[in-house]
């Protein structure tokens, strides 16, 4: 839907030496026809080949079923929107695909944390903005800190209309106003001022919550403690974890790649946001003189 996304993609593919194939939503149809203009001038007075980037010129869903059901024309498919989209392209599709498909992202406030470090990190990563997939949905805290840390939490996200839904825990210490989570709150991708809240005994609770709930996109803990952070980088299996920053960062510009052409929580090749690097492969290339294995 969001045009953007069409430069970005052209510019990408074509600088890593790929030709694309580009197809919006309807939402943005004449914004991609105009953009799609500008690159085949911008091709023609480079002296490059016009077909190196195309822009399909329907919305019809049909050009999508076309376009993942030809391996013998399309070496890798990205998808970028709803979960709808991603869900269908990843079972139809007969090529390979680079995709992400929820964007569950955690933030654990440690036992070890530094309360104005954690409520700082806390309030960005749900409220800087709500939709994208690297904002956290649910937010961990250790229960020897949370009566210091939930509070001014809380403060704010109230007074910036966030709604809560913690656990028996977060709701007894934080008061009437919060909802009672449910099993579902915690492997729900909100993209919404609402925000899911457990207290835990320790770490490994941690841990195994975010391995179990996640959706292995961003995950971050604040602490002051260097080996409770390393363990939470070892065993925490996504594709972006971090130590005391938001999850807002996961993204290919922030990490400097430039522009991102997609985030992928897959293992095989490319894992993160996916940049010139991701886009390009590897092959060996052997120079010999009439070597022969022995």
């Amino acid at each position: 839907s969001r045009p953007n996304v069409t430069i970005d993609a052209a510019s990408l593919c074509l600088k890593s030496g790929n030709a694309t194939i580009l197809r919006g939503g309807s939402e943005a149809i004449h914004s991609n026809q105009a953009i799609a203009r500008c690159i085949q001038l911008g091709l023609a007075e480079a002296g490059l080949p016009a077909a190196a980037v195309q822009v399909v010129e329907t919305t019809d869903r049909a050009a999508v079923g076309a376009l993942i059901s030809m391996p013998e024309y399309v070496d890798v498919i990205v998808p970028r929107g709803g979960k709808g989209l991603i869900e269908r392209i990843s079972r139809d599709a007969r090529v390979p695909v680079i995709k992400h498909l929820d964007g569950i992202c955690h933030v654990y406030i440690d036992v070890a944390a530094d309360v104005d470090k954690a409520v700082r990190v806390a309030d960005n990563a749900k409220t800087q903005r709500f939709a994208p997939c690297n904002t956290m949905e649910t937010l961990l805290v250790h229960q020897g800190i949370a009566d210091r840390v939930l509070p001014p939490l809380a403060a704010i996200y109230r007074e910036k209309g966030v709604e809560l839904r913690g656990c028996a825990r977060t709701k007894a210490l934080l008061g009437g106003d919060v909802l009672e989570a449910s099993e579902e709150d915690w492997s729900t991708e909100y993209n919404a001022p609402i925000l899911s809240i457990r207290i835990l005994d320790s770490l490994d609770a941690a841990i195994e919550h975010i391995n179990r709930y996640g959706s292995q996109h961003t995950d971050a803990i604040i602490t002051e403690n260097f080996t409770d952070a390393r363990r939470f980088l070892t065993e925490v299996d996504s594709a972006s974890v971090m130590v005391n920053a938001s999850t807002r960062f996961a993204d290919g510009f922030e990490y400097g790649l430039g522009a991102e052409i997609g985030i992928s929580t897959d293992k095989l090749h490319a894992r993160g946001p996916v940049g010139l690097e991701g886009l390009t492969s590897e092959k060996y290339v052997v120079f010999g003189d009439g070597h022969v294995r022995t």
